[in-house]
């Protein structure tokens, strides 16, 4: 398993985008503090980072808090107790994000939807971070729906 992880780290990921159909991948790994709001820290890390087109590829650990917005909902739905992060996935930027959360309870019962602000991490989350280092994300209104929805262009980078 090491060497696969080596190799994985070592590699080059390719994207299709639009404008060219390869984007060069860079990865980096996050702690973040227990009592420490899980989509903020994120959007926080993304703007240090001046991150253009971030995704998240794994991450673990467990929440005291839990708000999000299931299917079809207009509000979200806060809970309090030991969560275990089963998954969180979804595309990232240094303006905007779109994550979805899976949780699990004391008892296994698992649910997930819309990550919202307000969901507390416990003791940890671990998480494995990738950057498309040619794209960039935004999010444009999507007329069929009306909610903003993910637009990739690729990036404009200046050279010196």
């Amino acid at each position: 398993m090491l060497w696969l992880i080596l190799v994985i780290s070592n590699s080059i990921v390719m994207s299709q985008a639009p404008d060219n159909p390869w984007s060069t991948s860079k990865l980096t790994a996050i702690r973040l503090a227990p009592h420490t709001d899980l989509k903020l820290e994120l959007l926080s890390f993304a703007k240090k980072a001046k991150l253009k087109a971030g995704f998240i590829i794994t991450c673990v650990g467990s929440l005291e808090q839990v708000n999000l917005r299931f299917a079809n909902q207009e509000t979200g739905t806060s809970l309090k107790g030991h969560y275990e992060i089963i998954s969180l996935v979804g595309t990232f930027s240094d303006t905007s994000a779109h994550l979805h959360l899976s949780v699990a309870d004391s008892i296994g019962k698992t649910f997930g939807g819309h990550l919202l602000d307000e969901s507390l991490i416990y003791t940890t989350a671990e998480i494995v971070i990738g950057e498309l280092a040619d794209l960039e994300f935004d999010r444009v209104v999507d007329s069929t729906y009306g909610y903003k929805e993910l637009s990739v262009k690729k990036r404009n980078i200046k050279k010196n």
